[in-house]
């Protein structure tokens, strides 16, 4: 299998204390090639009406946690942009859910021999029944 390396040296993502105040920058490249840099990243549990979880499957050709099972969305957030921006926009590029109410859960320090990332966990309960997947 060949992995997509998603080691980005355009994308620029903030890099934050523990707290998520940003306190520099740097490229997707530079966080994920073991410098262990902390930069944010936000989650979105999405439950249907009956309390079930909705999950996704990460593509087998991702450079981190390939073919594993993730939250509904998750993705990093842009240099420059905020918390909520970054969560609605990955939701609407993940699964193309743009009307929801998010709730936060809580925020912790994901930490691997490859990067650290400043999870800020939301859950948001949803009437869809379908929806619009990014298979990247």
């Amino acid at each position: 299998m060949e992995y997509k390396q998603d080691l980005s040296e355009t994308e620029i993502f903030p890099i934050v204390d523990p707290e998520g105040n940003v306190v520099g920058k740097a490229t997707r490249k530079e966080c994920h090639s073991g410098t262990r840099l902390l930069h944010p990243v936000v989650h979105l549990h999405v439950f249907n009406e009956k309390g079930e979880l909705y999950l996704q499957r990460r593509a087998l050709t991702k450079y981190i946690q390939p073919g594993k099972w993730d939250t509904a969305v998750g993705g990093h957030r842009d240099y420059g942009e905020s918390v909520m921006e970054a969560l609605h926009r990955e939701a609407g590029e993940e699964i193309g859910l743009t009307d929801f109410e998010p709730t936060k859960l809580f925020h912790y320090v994901y930490d691997s021999d490859v990067e650290r990332e400043l999870v800020d966990t939301f859950y948001t309960i949803t009437e869809n029944t379908t929806f619009n997947f990014d298979p990247h």
